[in-house]
């Protein structure tokens, strides 16, 4: 095939795949473009979550305490977190032995610290942030939605890739591509020049979306909240008190406990994580016995989403893919806007050749 055969493929293969797919990538882009900074989000949401009178913490059976005296019947705690600013953090999950699809239904509860009084409670399953985390992750499609937003992925690698071909100029250095005005259009200047800078870290937002969707076939197993066995839950009644759990692990790290994880049927243990240190105790409920856990390896898929969402990879790559999320949408915009353009430019040209032909 002529390179200029090859071109025509390219760019029937990225013409097809902006103008089929327009109507999905642009949820997924700014759904995604949202979640990058989903933190900062949730504090403008949800100011009461965050109206915290202090950050001295009280004995953290208070907290339990007061978590209790709120949560539904049936609901057991399963984690408390804290930092030195914001407000204590307690999640609880409802019994139940029945294995569902999706992320398991949790009820999050914001307690001030220095009063535990109650700030605010939420589902984990509702909300702006869980409704744009659930279309950016499956487009809220049950089953195979998951699925459907790997083969985009699939798809968006594609468009990067003949993107790029379809950039490159085709006659003189590859840098005249980076001139602003390479045609007369506003809209397709933006997307040949906006295209280029991006198709890189869309690639690879492509390339960990599509692991992510994929697990399975990378090594990593079911997705997370998709498995068909049934979650573990927290013991309904630990042996140990919280407040036991604590002493016992601060005899190994001193410092101010972060996240008390409660055991489960399962695993009949407590993990207790302290702040500067990445070491965590694990008490077993049953003996009392307690133990510095090893720091686990991130594993690949690990990797994956943090690469994907940016979670502590720096502020430039979460500007990047806040970037790489927002400017798809801009792109799709554009690329039917160009489309269409051309089919009325070829409209008119046949309709000319046909008066020309019919005077002849």
């Amino acid at each position: 095939m002529t390179k200029i055969g090859m071109r025509r493929v390219w760019f029937q293969l990225h013409k097809w795949i902006g103008l089929i797919l327009a109507i999905l990538i642009i949820p997924l882009s700014l759904t995604g473009t949202a979640l990058v900074w989903d933190e900062a989000l949730d504090h403008g949401l949800n100011p009461q979550r965050y109206a915290v009178t202090g950050g001295n913490a009280i004995d953290v059976q208070t907290y339990v305490a007061a978590a209790r005296a709120v949560l539904a019947p049936g609901e057991r705690i399963a984690t408390i977190s804290r930092d030195d600013t914001g407000p204590v953090v307690v999640t609880a999950s409802k019994a139940g032995k029945t294995a569902t699809a999706g992320p398991p239904a949790r009820t999050t509860l914001w307690l001030d610290p220095p009063s535990a009084r109650l700030l605010d409670g939420s589902s984990g399953n509702k909300g702006l942030i869980h409704t744009m985390h659930m279309i950016h992750g499956s487009l809220m499609i049950p089953g195979i939605g998951r699925q459907i937003v790997g083969w985009i992925g699939v798809a968006m690698a594609l468009s990067c890739l003949s993107g790029l071909w379809l950039w490159w100029p085709t006659v003189g250095k590859w840098v005249r591509g980076l001139r602003w005005r390479r045609h007369r259009n506003l809209d397709t200047n933006l997307h040949h020049l906006t295209g280029f800078w991006i198709a890189l870290p869309l690639f690879a937002l492509s390339l960990t979306g599509i692991w992510i969707s994929f697990p399975g076939i990378f090594g990593g197993g079911a997705p997370r909240g998709e498995r068909g066995a049934a979650r573990p839950q927290p013991l309904a009644a630990p042996r140990l008190g919280v407040d036991t759990v604590i002493a016992g692990a601060q005899v190994l790290v001193p410092g101010d406990w972060r996240q008390i994880t409660w055991p489960t049927d399962r695993k009949p243990a407590w993990s207790v994580s302290f702040a500067d240190t990445p070491n965590t105790v694990t008490i077993d409920d049953t003996t009392g016995a307690a133990g510095i856990a090893a720091t686990p390896p991130e594993t690949t898929a690990r990797l994956m989403r943090r690469i994907h969402d940016g979670t502590r990879m720096g502020g430039v790559w979460q500007t990047i893919i806040f970037l790489a999320g927002l400017i798809p949408a801009m792109l799709a915009v554009t690329g039917i806007i160009m489309w269409w353009r051309a089919r009325r430019w070829k409209a008119q040209l046949s309709a000319r050749t046909a008066r020309i032909v019919g005077a002849d």
